[in-house]
């Protein structure tokens, strides 16, 4: 499908959601919604539907008045699981390349690892990305700043009290490390439960044995072209996130003897094309790897302030959380846009504020 006929598709969503995120179908398009790719699988976190997958939830939302009118679009805190809300100091984002199909590593540009197999260059744009988060004096991680976790911070809690440790600006940069794990293949379509142990095996690699030392890390499991991690190519989602504890996830929970493990699903978006954000924001060659950043900055930043979901902030009457609540904004307040960043600019899409009550793009460091 050709982005025009896509837009032309879209018209009556985008209407919607140019209204910005206070508008209330767009709050309550999760629970319950058959149409959401959480539906029957709890665990897809922080899912972002495709494109078309978003438009059909927030058709099925507008035809169902009842569901729609659930609640607002604020987040609150859900009290922590484990004693972890969210990461309440520098953010670390690990890398992880999982399998043998990527093919043979090597070095480009910026020192980034590049692999034979990787032809959109998926690999270095996130590493770029998330070099690049922290620096040139980029707002956009501002907004998640304002969400906290601690014993200060009462369960149902809509603002931060007084001394609560928040969410960390990544200054210099989140980027803490990149493996390839050629060891075995990647399955073809691996579950829930296989990612959470690569994610796992993956902590050991980089070092981090202690639950300490995975207290404020991630690891993004980037899975190779064709592969179809838990079957997103026909679940209608580009992406999600959880932890290994999550009892939900597809397989069941993944034993860890490191500590909870955050971590997410990152399929190689490039081969849904618009559907999961080429050229959401830019055109032509320039936007190839739009939904790239667009999509993984929403997993990184669902992840920083609800890390172990939904001990962090959620929408309690929808189950969104910050970047579900401004997902695919074409126009309008909140909308997709470029974030410049000290080693350049980035497609990104913007995120839930409650400290402003709309989606921003750009937002105040606190």
């Amino acid at each position: 499908m050709s982005r025009n006929s896509l837009k032309t598709n879209l018209t009556v969503g985008a209407a919607a959601l140019a209204l910005g995120a206070s508008s209330i179908s767009q709050a309550n398009t999760y629970a319950g919604n058959p149409y959401s790719p959480t539906a029957s699988h709890e665990y897809r976190h922080g899912v972002v539907p495709t494109v078309e997958t978003w438009q059909k939830m927030h058709d099925w939302a507008a035809f169902n008045p009842d569901f729609a009118a659930t609640g607002p679009n604020t987040l609150s805190f859900g009290g922590g699981i484990d004693g972890i809300g969210v990461t309440s100091a520098h953010p670390k984002v690990y890398l992880v390349v999982y399998g043998t199909q990527w093919g043979t590593a090597g070095t480009g540009s910026n020192g980034n690892m590049t692999l034979s197999n990787d032809a959109k260059g998926e690999l270095p744009r996130l590493q770029q990305l998330f070099k690049g988060l922290g620096t040139g004096s980029e707002s956009w991680s501002g907004t998640m700043t304002q969400y906290c976790d601690g014993s200060l911070v009462s369960t149902g809690a809509t603002s931060c009290p007084s001394g609560a440790p928040h969410v960390g600006y990544p200054t210099g940069g989140a980027l803490a490390g990149v493996w390839y794990d050629n060891s075995v293949a990647s399955p073809s379509a691996a579950s829930g439960n296989q990612l959470a142990r690569e994610a796992i095996k993956a902590a050991s690699h980089f070092g981090n044995t202690t639950a300490a030392s995975n207290r404020y890390a991630q690891y993004v499991i980037l899975s190779p072209p064709k592969a179809n991690p838990d079957h997103y190519k026909t679940g209608g989602f580009c992406a999600w996130h959880d932890y290994n504890g999550d009892t939900s996830l597809s397989g069941g929970a993944a034993a860890s003897n490191v500590g909870d493990i955050a971590f997410t699903n990152l399929p190689y978006i490039t081969d849904a094309g618009a559907s999961c954000g080429a050229n959401f924001v830019n055109s032509g060659s320039a936007g190839a790897l739009d939904g790239v950043s667009i999509v993984e900055g929403h997993e990184y930043a669902e992840t920083i302030s609800d890390q172990n979901p939904g001990g962090g902030w959620i929408n309690f009457s929808s189950g969104a959380e910050n970047g579900d609540e401004c997902a695919w904004i074409s126009s309008g307040q909140g909308a997709s846009a470029n974030v410049t960043m000290g080693n350049g600019a980035y497609a990104m899409q913007s995120t839930w504020s409650n400290d402003t009550n709309r989606c921003d793009i750009a937002h105040t460091v606190l």
